[in-house]
């Protein structure tokens, strides 16, 4: 697969992966491996919540991937600040997925308060990964605010819904041609994530979809493929959908021979 920059970083692999909540610590690295990702997030506040890693960052780490700590959890701008401030401290990168949550029961993300939290994060020399909506207006704020990456969702976290409004991302990708676009959260399988590619997104990111999956080592496979079956489509030219039918061997105007 081609490479693509992030942020000053070139990676050849398109497929972020989370790294929580599969069987065993053993599952994690034989999926991390399987999928071929170069970057895996990580959940620090479920991680100090029951007072330590288990060894599982080490894994991560020794997999040779790049750890994206990730506020996930936080309510406010404030404690997702906080937040990274800690995971810069624990893990020694700049990088962070910013999440600030405003709704209990979607979880989508709270516009004022990401866009508060990155900007002071931008500040305070974070390289900020926002997780947001498809929604036009704030992914502009979150460039303003000196955000160099965006994750649109494609469906609220976990749900497993695929693409729920094809239009708005399209939109993004379009509006906003050289910005990394990442899709974050809501695929539920292998074809949701190569529709994001043929969009001409530049990566995705899951976690539920592998981890919880009956055979995750395969499953992040599947996604593997099928993120580098969308990015081969798009730069092949996906073809345009039609309302009438056009013959695929027309022969009107042609020569050709009777025997």
């Amino acid at each position: 697969m081609d490479s693509f920059s992030v942020v000053g970083t070139t990676l050849t692999s398109r497929f972020f992966l989370g790294s929580s909540g599969y069987p065993s610590l053993q599952v994690l690295s034989d999926s991390i491996a399987a999928s071929g990702t170069q970057v895996v997030t990580v959940g620090l506040k479920r991680t100090v919540s029951v007072g330590g890693d288990n060894g599982y960052i080490e894994r991560i780490v020794s997999s040779g991937v790049h750890l994206l700590p990730n506020t996930a959890g936080c309510r406010s701008a404030r404690e997702a600040i906080t937040l990274a401030q800690m995971a810069r401290e624990l893990y020694g990168t700049h990088w962070i997925k910013l999440e600030v949550v405003g709704d209990e029961h979607t979880l989508q993300p709270d516009p004022w308060g990401t866009v508060e939290a990155a900007a002071q994060l931008v500040k305070d020399g974070f390289t900020v990964f926002p997780y947001c909506t498809d929604d036009l207006v704030t992914c502009q704020r979150l460039l303003d605010a000196g955000c160099q990456v965006l994750m649109p969702w494609g469906a609220p976290i976990g749900s497993g819904q695929g693409l729920i409004n094809p239009f708005a991302l399209r939109t993004l990708r379009a509006r906003l041609p050289g910005v990394p676009l990442v899709v974050d959260a809501g695929l539920g399988a292998p074809s949701h994530a190569a529709q994001a590619m043929e969009f001409g997104f530049d990566a995705v990111l899951l976690n539920s979809a592998v981890s919880q999956s009956l055979d995750p080592v395969r499953m992040a496979r599947a996604f593997g493929l099928a993120i580098e079956a969308g990015r081969a489509a798009y730069l092949a030219g996906v073809m345009a959908p039609q309302d009438m039918a056009v013959a695929s061997t027309p022969v009107s105007g042609q020569p050709f021979l009777i025997g």
